[in-house]
This record gives C-alpha cells, sequence and structure tokens, in this order.
C-alpha cells in the first residue's frame, strides 16, 4: 500500500508522485504542484486509504459504520469496513464519474447506478454494514438525490457534485484544498 500525506488531493513518500500531484512538505511543497490529474483505477486503494484517514472522525462519513447495532464491534473492525466503503466510492468514481486529487460527478451521472454498483463494489457493502448500516446507507444515498433535484431542479442534469475533499492532519493548512477548488473552477 502507498503512503499517502492528504486525502484526495495529495500523493507524497510514494511512487505515484509526480509533478501534476501535490506534496505536503518539503521545499516545493504547493508550488511544485500546481495541476491536478486523474486517479487512475489502479491507484484507488491508496487514494481511498488516505481519503478514509482524512475523514476518520468525520460523524457523517462514520454515520454508516458507528450504528447501534455495530457497538460490539471492535475499532479494527469499524475501521476495516469505514476503509472498504471507501475504496468502493473512489472506485465507483473512476469508473462512472471522475476521481481526480478529489471525487466528483459530472452532469448527469451518479455513483449509485446498477453497474457502477457492481464494478465498484458498492452491491457489496451490505455484507459488511450491518442491518442499521445498510439502512442509513440506503436512506443516505436516496436522500441525497432527492435534495440534489429539489434544489437544483432543472439544472440538476447539468450540474457536477463535490462528494469528498479531505486533507490528512498533518498536510492541512498547506493549500491543497484550496488548490483543487481552483481547479475545478477554472475549467
Amino acid at each position: 500500500m502507498v503512503k499517502t500525506d492528504s486525502a484526495i488531493s495529495t500523493f507524497s513518500n510514494s511512487k505515484m508522485a509526480d509533478p501534476s500531484f501535490a506534496t505536503s512538505g518539503g521545499s516545493n511543497g504547493l508550488a511544485q504542484a500546481e495541476q491536478v490529474r486523474v486517479i487512475s483505477r489502479d491507484e484507488h486503494e491508496a487514494a481511498a486509504a488516505s481519503l478514509a484517514e482524512a475523514f476518520r472522525y468525520d460523524e457523517v462519513a462514520q454515520y454508516f459504520v458507528k450504528t447501534p447495532d455495530t457497538e460490539s464491534w471492535t475499532l479494527d473492525q469499524k475501521w476495516e469496513v469505514h476503509l472498504q466503503l471507501m475504496r468502493c466510492i473512489v472506485l465507483a468514481h473512476c469508473i462512472s464519474g471522475l476521481a481526480l486529487t478529489y471525487y466528483r460527478m459530472p452532469p448527469g451521472k451518479n455513483m449509485d447506478d446498477q453497474k457502477t454498483m457492481l464494478l465498484s463494489g458498492l452491491s457489496e457493502l451490505n455484507k459488511q454494514l450491518s442491518e442499521e448500516g445498510n439502512c442509513r446507507f440506503i436512506e443516505f444515498m436516496q436522500l441525497l438525490h432527492q435534495t440534489k433535484t429539489e434544489v437544483l431542479g432543472n439544472y440538476d442534469e447539468n450540474s457536477w457534485y463535490l462528494v469528498y475533499i479531505g486533507t490528512r492532519k498533518e498536510a492541512r493548512g498547506q493549500g491543497y484544498a484550496r488548490m483543487l477548488i481552483d481547479h475545478v473552477t477554472r475549467q
């Protein structure tokens, strides 16, 4: 597994580091990486590990794992399910969306169509999430689509939505998230 220093936006200390990836340290830092690049399917696990770490204590990201019926699970068991969820989400974006050094869905696309669910492993999460976690995941996805449609109305089919953007604790405050937002808004 490749060590990543910040979720989504930064890969450093790795074989994948190149000028189009931001780095989290060293004298060049952010100036070294003014570009954002697409994450390939082969890189989804490293990106997911970074994303999972960035959202380790996020209440919304933990909503599917920390349920009343998982109180007997160990922290390691909960972490593995959280990590697997992130792997599936990143891979779903590699398949049907756009996984740059952050993840977003293009107009008219969703990560929960049948083909993407099957290929990304999202359809298998029900075997890892608890019964309550499954209910929450399904409810959350339905609510996401409903809210997006209600808020955006006629613009929904022509809009992108940002799914996750996060930075590992040790790489925060260095401008990586800003770099990603700036990149997207310039497009």
